[in-house]
């Protein structure tokens, strides 16, 4: 069985589909690609997909990640590129490696998000995310299945900051643009309960929602203050499984086979 770990966008209106609406876009596009998928045993055989962290409904992504079991040997560029052009414009399939190293899950613990906030000026998000940082803890609430659930929202918050040139604009309305690196922690904190307490801390109320996409997930790098690309070390490890392949398949080989 082979495992294809691939990337995929969710971009323009699209954004505003949920992961169910995804999945299922997805499996047909399986389908039309005819993509030899291994399928689960029982009463209701479906295709093994592995979804990873999805992004929350109505917010974009560049970052989405998903792992496919395979019954047969594929190239992943070649899938890759089946799979896009079965799939709308704006869920578009941008990777494709062979599974190579351990869990891609355990691989994604923090996120790169871009907060467009429209009607607010560069002076009003600076001040409000000075507020934020310098708190200790800054208490959000939001409603869950069971009812609504109080949490930090400061702790898993490792970076944010008000991108160089995101003030206002000759002619047009203010809008501020942040960068936030959050980590994925229980329970999760997303970026509208990051807004909730840029509200809290400093009274910042955006006019209209925010225009909020995922630009990155994958390892957070603590010395670095990055977040590494979660694809890598598949990438890294393909030379080595093909050389030990090669050392293993020269050893095999009989003395004197190759003498005339």
């Amino acid at each position: 069985m082979q495992r294809i770990r691939l990337r995929y966008t969710k971009r323009g209106r699209l954004r505003f589909t949920s992961h169910r609406d995804f999945q299922r876009a997805f499996e047909r596009a399986l389908r039309r690609a005819e993509v030899p998928m291994a399928y689960s045993a029982g009463f209701t055989p479906h295709p093994k997909v592995s979804y990873a962290n999805a992004a929350p409904t109505g917010t974009g992504s560049e970052a989405e990640y998903l792992e496919i079991a395979l019954t047969e040997h594929r190239d992943p560029e070649r899938l890759r590129k089946l799979l896009d052009e079965s799939l709308p414009e704006g869920l578009d399939i941008t990777d494709a490696v062979e599974a190579r190293a351990s869990g891609l899950a355990d691989r994604l613990t923090a996120s790169v998000w871009e907060l467009r906030l429209e009607g607010v000026g560069s002076d009003a998000a600076e001040r409000a995310v000075s507020a934020f940082l310098a708190a200790g803890a800054v208490e959000v609430q939001r409603r869950t299945k069971n009812g609504m659930r109080t949490f930090d929202a400061r702790a898993a918050v490792a970076a944010l900051e008000a991108v160089d040139g995101a003030g206002d604009r000759p002619g047009q309305e203010p809008c501020a643009i942040l960068r936030l690196v959050v980590r994925h922690v229980t329970p999760a904190v997303r970026p509208d309960d990051v807004l909730s307490g840029l509200r809290a801390v400093a009274d910042l109320a955006p006019p209209v929602p925010a225009a909020v996409t995922r630009l990155a997930q994958g390892l957070f790098d603590e010395e670095s203050g990055m977040v590494t690309d979660p694809l890598a070390p598949d990438r890294d490890a393909a030379p080595a499984a093909s050389h030990t392949a090669a050392g293993t398949a020269d050893a095999t080989v009989p003395e004197g086979a190759g003498s005339v």
